[in-house]
């Protein structure tokens, strides 16, 4: 019944598109969210009236996620070819699309944890302040754990972004089920190859985005 509805699927294919997405985008995750945490922080850390304030710092990081963060993936993508080539040793495949979406996605990211930091009462900030706790001990201690929901909500927001992300870096040869749906589905006019292709990425998105809402419920100590 299956095969006369999507005579064009190949299943082992789809599979094999399906891990491969997942690997992007969990890898990219991971390290977007590191990065882009220590970027958030640079942010919110160096903005007036806060512990490390330094108006050049500021300037520059904000300028470097600002252009990075404005810049269209797929112009992204073709830009850092030499780059990834350089690194990686190659431009197609799982593995080179990396370069491409963590730059892409950690500036966003970057301004989802600024604005996460913000977002802490002043007056817990203070009252640590008041019991002796040091600059480094406020931060790990309080900053981050109080703004760990939002920074949980932000990092599936930008997950769910990456998967799409890895749909665009398919279009240039790094696999997933951007790649299959273009090459196999648009490119032969298959169209059940780009419909199963697309439901895939849609459970891919519902799976993080249950997992996002599961931890950020239970981070949240309201």
């Amino acid at each position: 019944m299956v095969n006369n509805l999507l005579p064009n699927v190949n299943w082992e294919s789809m599979w094999e598109a399906s891990l491969e997405t997942v690997y992007m985008s969990i890898l990219a995750v991971a390290v977007t969210f590191i990065l882009g945490i220590i970027l958030g922080l640079l942010l919110y850390l160096t903005d007036k009236g806060n512990f490390w304030e330094n108006k050049a710092i500021h300037a520059v990081t904000a300028s470097v996620v600002n252009i990075f963060r404005s810049i269209p993936f797929i112009i992204l993508l073709i830009l850092l070819i030499p780059f990834t080539n350089l690194i990686v040793g190659t431009m197609l495949g799982p593995s080179a699309a990396l370069p491409a979406l963590i730059i892409g996605a950690a500036p966003f990211y970057a301004r989802l944890v600024e604005i996460g930091l913000r977002e802490v009462d002043k007056g817990v900030i203070e009252a640590a302040q008041s019991m002796g706790a040091g600059q480094w001990s406020i931060i790990m201690k309080v900053l981050l754990p109080e703004s760990m929901p939002a920074l949980i909500s932000g990092i599936t927001v930008t997950g769910i972004t990456l998967v799409s992300y890895t749909a665009m870096a398919g279009a240039i040869g790094a696999g997933g089920l951007g790649d299959l749906a273009y090459r196999e589905g648009f490119q032969r006019s298959q169209p059940d190859v780009t419909f199963v292709a697309t439901v895939a990425v849609l459970i891919i998105v519902f799976i993080f985005q249950t997992i996002g809402d599961w931890i950020t419920y239970k981070t949240d100590k309201r």
